[in-house]
């Protein structure tokens, strides 16, 4: 008697029993819905991308444009800002001129080595930038930095390099 692929798998022919190994109910899916992580993740990365530029600086300037390039920090630095109306701010508190100097001294806690950034807004006069660099000299303060945004127009051509001999 022969049988086809069909007749093997019907119930009408050979043992006609099935086996029933385990449980006769179905198993749990043991696989992690990652759908819901990866939701919450996008909306994550949304709320940071919007709020970083936000975290960066706390007084609103609008910085000169210069052809140098971005600097590596390596520990947290006093940061000085002026405004286009002469205003001066030790980190994100705003100072007078005559108080300037105990506000360097308390921001820096007997620390002159630490970096100083001078953010000063384009606008802002030569002579109130002048003070202040001033005061951060006569402070001890030897490490002083302008800050300024990248992408200005070149000072001139670069010199292009000569291969040693």
């Amino acid at each position: 008697m022969a049988l086809s692929a069909h007749d093997a798998f019907s119930g009408a022919g050979g043992g006609g029993r099935r086996r029933r190994y385990g449980r006769s109910r179905r198993s749990a899916l043991s696989e992690i819905n990652v759908t819901p992580l990866v939701d919450v993740m996008l909306v994550l990365l949304i709320v940071f991308m919007i709020s970083a530029p936000l975290l960066t600086a706390g007084v609103p300037l609008e910085l000169p444009r210069t052809e140098a390039g971005a600097i590596r920090e390596t520990e947290a630095p006093l940061a000085v800002s002026i405004r286009a109306d002469g205003s001066v701010f030790v980190q994100d508190r705003q100072v007078a001129f005559e108080a300037l100097g105990p506000a360097l001294g308390d921001a820096a806690v007997g620390n002159a080595e630490r970096q100083v950034f001078v953010r000063a807004d384009g606008r802002a006069a030569y002579a109130d930038v002048a003070r202040v660099m001033a005061a951060l000299s006569v402070r001890g303060f030897k490490s002083v930095s302008l800050i300024t945004d990248t992408g200005g127009p070149p000072a001139g051509p670069v010199p292009a390099e000569t291969p040693p001999p």
